[in-house]
C-alpha cells in the first residue's frame, strides 16, 4: 500500500472518530441531570422498599444514621447504604455495642427502625440508598 493511501485512511479514521465523539457529546448534553436531595425524615420508595433517614449522630469512632425501612420480606437491611463525606464514599461498618438497633433482615409490611454505622466523618455528609437500579440521597447538616 502506498504512503498516500495510508495517509488518506488515517485522515478518514480521524474524521470518523471526531464525528463519533461529537455525536456522543451532543447526546449527553441533551439529558439534564437532576440530583434530588431529600431532607431528614423524608420517605421515598425505591423498587419495592420504602426507606427514610430519620437522624444522624456522631460518636467518637462512628457516624450513626437512624433509618426506617418497610416493604420487602427477608432483605438484608444493610445492603445499599452509602455515605459521601469529605469527597469519599464509604460503606457501612460494624455497629458498636449499645449504639442502636442493628439492621438485620426486613419483614414484609413491618417497619424496621435501625441504625447504620459509618466511619467517623466531618463536614457535610450525604447518605445514599441504592436499590432496584435507583438511588436517593439525604442531605445532612454538618
Amino acid at each position: 500500500m502506498s504512503t498516500r493511501k495510508l495517509i488518506l485512511w488515517a485522515l478518514l479514521c480521524g474524521v470518523l472518530i471526531l464525528a463519533a465523539g461529537s455525536a456522543k457529546l451532543f447526546q449527553t448534553s441533551q439529558k439534564p441531570v437532576e440530583v434530588q436531595l431529600l431532607a431528614l425524615g423524608d420517605s421515598v420508595t425505591l423498587g419495592d422498599m420504602t426507606v427514610s433517614v430519620t437522624a444522624l449522630r456522631d460518636t467518637a469512632d462512628r457516624t450513626l444514621v437512624d433509618v426506617t425501612m418497610v416493604g420487602v420480606a427477608e432483605a438484608q437491611a444493610m445492603d445499599g447504604w452509602k455515605m459521601l463525606a469529605a469527597g469519599e464514599v464509604s460503606d457501612p461498618v460494624m455497629l458498636p455495642v449499645g449504639a442502636g438497633t442493628e439492621c438485620t433482615l426486613t419483614k414484609l409490611a413491618e417497619t424496621l427502625t435501625c441504625t447504620v454505622a459509618f466511619p467517623v466523618s466531618e463536614g457535610t455528609r450525604t447518605v445514599a440508598y441504592i436499590r432496584a437500579g435507583e438511588q436517593r440521597q439525604w442531605a445532612t447538616a454538618p
